[in-house]
């Protein structure tokens, strides 16, 4: 039914009597999820279930608050949970390319470290004077004085075995060396070579028995060498078992109920004792001098050969309470699985245990890593990284380049850790679908879906709840506290936000930005508190700092480059009403749209999808027009006419179905020859039966044509038509309720295409008569006659 507003529909009010405060510094508040309820139970559901395959994917809209809110629930659920193990890599003993992981409970994994480094420094100090004492030495060179009789007495015989076979002996260190004896002297190379043949052939034989001699010789040689170091090193190890058993013994003990870290411990036990020398200081003031200002430094082949003892502690939990939270914002390959680190001596790479370094999924693991998607996906194998973590449930560190191109560069291969780690990852609605599409994985990894909506309801709940959030930031921001109309003004800046009068806007963000503004207005005051006008203030500033475009196309309509009527009557024209949204700022301008009529058989013509300009949406809307036309009139006759319809001036094309009865009422016009009031503009969609139906961006289409009319001059006569179910969209500036309530402006709601035409033209639609006729004076008989006209003289072509 045709009906126009009254001032009082076209926005939501709020009376700062109900807020229940004069200023937010009467607020006692805590930080709270407002209005995602949904949302809410969700997260809360999805962090408490530990099954494999529940990670969660908060999704919505920017600015909803889905990063805070989904950080603040899951530091809350990790407060409540167990801290998780320390985790450190060690050297292994049997394979040293593949360095071992050691789990311990937080904490003990740094006592573990220090008590390593502890040991090996006691060792250091307490092992070299133990073989440096006369004892010792004595017991050494004993049994090296034995060894050397032993290797004399063989030498001495063979010596004289030699001799009676005329041959000399050189010993040196790397053997035993005989030279023919001729006439009782040791001859040269030359005098052998002048021998005769058969002096020759003399020598020679008894040169291969004195050689077999020699080899048994040195054998035997070897065999006291092998049993000498065996002694030596027996005697090494029980003078060093004691010190080392020790020590390593009480670690032993600490660690008991930890098989891990007791087998461990008794390799590094065993490693020490069967290199016990190398705690030995070597002699020379230099060596003295590095070993006392580098304990850990023995030089041997110029590497440091108690390294492999040393303890890397890749998550260190001794500070953490409860579970970790993780927010990270580059989710590179490297950040995530860690990345192991190399020396570079001349142009060779070296690499160790030592240098592994953690990732975020070690320091996350046992809790919660939360990461943008779209971070994720713009990252180089990162994605891949977190689907295969969550699939195999091990963490397994490979350099980016061994990953990529399956060539091993690394020199060790780290035992994969054990995950155990909740992913949250935060995106958009499309980033979702997408991955549910095109990863079969993801549905199976991502069981949990929070959606975070852009609205809330406006009731008594959540309007507290947006002043606590004022309040909030007033504490965080320090900035100066709002008063009840300021903060009454906000919620009504909410609402237009959400485009709904029982709505307020979810997007958090924004409202951020209105309260930092108007705070910064009422600093630049001196203001002691933040009142309504600085609030109003920031909004229109804000607008002013991003309607420059906007501004530009007014001065166009305005010194008439484009043509726009907001008085008269035309036949075939009328004001249609356009949202331009720039992403920051959205607005509507009236747009003209024409429609021509005349003989033919073209039907209707969308000169905008003849120009490939016009979307599929519009396509659609014009299509349900013309089934409309032939339900309305070609019932009796066929419809045989051109008509087209065309956007004016439009040169950067059109979507949307809401200016498809705005395109009817041209076209009706054009046919009945009935001309339409411009001091009127029109928006909304129809059905083929005629029924007017709800579209977007209401408030701006409003506030579009009124800004012109505004601007040209109120006349009394002018307003916006919309559909009826828009009604409870609008919350339209208080100038366009004041225009509304002088009478200077008017907004009508409709829910049929006839009370649309009726009000255009000033001339009543029609009804069908029971002979199926309408009265010749209506718009539709008019329509119907021109129509028969048409149709006529086609035939009679």
């Amino acid at each position: 039914m045709l009906r126009e507003l009254d001032y009082t529909e076209l926005k939501k009010n709020i009376d700062p009597q109900i807020l229940g405060f004069e200023t937010t510094a009467q607020i006692s508040t805590t930080p709270e999820i407002i209005g995602q309820s949904r949302a809410a139970a969700t997260l809360q559901f999805g962090l408490n279930i530990k099954a494999k395959g529940y990670s969660i994917y908060v999704s919505g809209t920017p600015g909803t608050g889905r990063s805070t809110f989904a950080k603040a629930f899951a530091c809350a659920q990790a407060a409540k949970e167990r801290t998780p193990s320390d985790l450190c890599y060690v050297y292994n003993f049997e394979n040293p390319k593949c360095p071992k992981v050691l789990e311990l409970p937080a904490g003990s994994g740094k006592a573990l470290k220090e008590q390593m480094d502890e040991l090996i420094n006691r060792l250091l100090n307490e092992l070299p004077p133990l073989f440096a004492n006369r004892e010792f030495e004595a017991q050494k060179s004993e049994i090296v004085k034995v060894y050397q009789e032993q290797r004399d007495s063989v030498i001495k015989i063979i010596t004289e075995e030699a001799r009676e076979q005329n041959f000399g002996v050189k010993n040196t260190n790397s053997g035993i060396y005989f030279m023919p004896i001729v006439d009782g002297e040791v001859i040269s190379e030359e005098q052998y070579d002048a021998l005769s043949q058969e002096q020759k052939d003399v020598i020679s034989t008894d040169s291969e028995f004195i050689q077999k001699r020699a080899s048994e010789a040195m054998r035997q040689i070897k065999e006291y060498e092998r049993q000498t170091r065996k002694e030596v090193e027996e005697m090494e190890y029980s003078i060093g078992l004691f010190a080392v058993g020790r020590h390593i013994n009480a670690i032993l003990f600490e660690y008991a109920d930890h098989p891990q870290v007791v087998s461990y411990l008794l390799s590094v036990k065993e490693d020490i004792l069967e290199h016990i020398e190398d705690f030995a200081v070597e002699d020379g003031d230099e060596e003295e001098g590095m070993q006392s200002y580098l304990p850990w430094y023995n030089k041997k082949g110029g590497e440091d050969v108690f390294s492999k003892y040393k303890i890397n502690l890749v998550t260190d939990n001794s500070r953490q309470e409860g579970a970790p939270v993780i927010v990270d914002f580059n989710p590179t390959y490297a950040n995530l699985v860690g990345e192991i680190e190399y020396d570079n001596e001349f142009g060779n790479f070296s690499t160790d245990f030592m240098k592994i370094k953690p990732g975020l999924l070690h320091k996350a693991n046992g809790g919660y890593l939360i990461l943008q998607a779209h971070d994720v996906l713009a990252n180089y194998h990162s994605w891949e990284t977190i689907r295969r973590v969550l699939l195999t449930g091990e963490i397994a560190i490979e350099p980016a380049r061994e990953y990529a191109t399956g060539i091993a560069v690394s020199g060790i291969k780290p035992q994969p850790i054990k995950a155990d780690v909740k992913v949250i990852l935060i995106g958009t609605e499309l980033l979702y679908e997408l991955l549910y599409e095109y990863d079969e994985d993801f549905q199976k990894l991502f069981k949990i879906r929070a959606d975070f909506d852009c609205e809330m309801q406006m009731n008594d709940e959540n309007i507290s709840s947006v002043c606590k959030f004022i309040k909030n930031f007033v504490d965080k921001e320090k900035a100066p506290d709002f008063d009840a109309e300021a903060a009454a003004k906000v919620i009504e800046m909410s609402a237009r936000l959400a485009e709904r009068q029982n709505k307020m806007s979810a997007r958090f963000n924004k409202i951020s930005e209105l309260l930092a503004e108007s705070a910064a207005w009422a600093q630049m005051e001196d203001a002691p508190l933040v009142q309504e006008r600085h609030v109003r203030k920031a909004i229109f500033e804000q607008e002013r700092r991003l309607n420059m475009y906007e501004e530009k196309l007014t001065e166009m309509i305005e010194d008439g480059t484009i043509l726009i009527d907001t008085e008269g009557f035309k036949v075939g024209q009328i004001n249609g009403l356009a949202v331009l949204d720039m992403g920051d700022y959205a607005f509507a301008k009236p747009s003209r749209i024409t429609a021509t009529s005349y003989v033919g058989k073209a039907g209707i013509v969308n000169i905008e999808k003849e120009a490939d300009m016009s979307g599929s949406i519009h396509e659609k809307g014009v299509q349900v027009l013309i089934g409309y036309l032939g339900q309305t009139y070609a019932q009796d006759f066929p419809l045989s006419l051109s008509c087209r319809i065309c956007f004016e001036q439009n040169y950067s094309g059109i979507d949307g179905d809401s200016a498809s009865s705005v395109e009817l009422y041209a076209v009706m016009s054009s046919l009945s020859r009935i001309p339409i009031n411009q001091s009127l503009a029109v928006t909304g969609s129809m059905n083929q039966r005629g029924e007017i139906q709800p579209i977007g961006g209401v408030t701006y289409k409003i506030e579009g044509f009124f800004d012109l009319c505004s601007k040209r001059g109120l006349t009394g006569g002018q307003g916006v038509i919309i559909p009826k179910s828009n009604t409870p969209d609008l919350m339209l500036r208080d100038e366009v309720a004041e225009a509304v309530k002088a009478g200077l402006f008017h907004i009508y709601s409709i829910e049929t295409v006839d009370e649309g035409i009726e009000l255009l033209t000033g001339v009543p639609a029609g009804v069908m008569n029971e002979k199926g006729k309408y009265p010749s004076d209506t718009v539709h008989g008019k329509v119907i006659r021109r129509l028969k006209d048409f149709y006529r003289k086609a035939i009679e072509e």
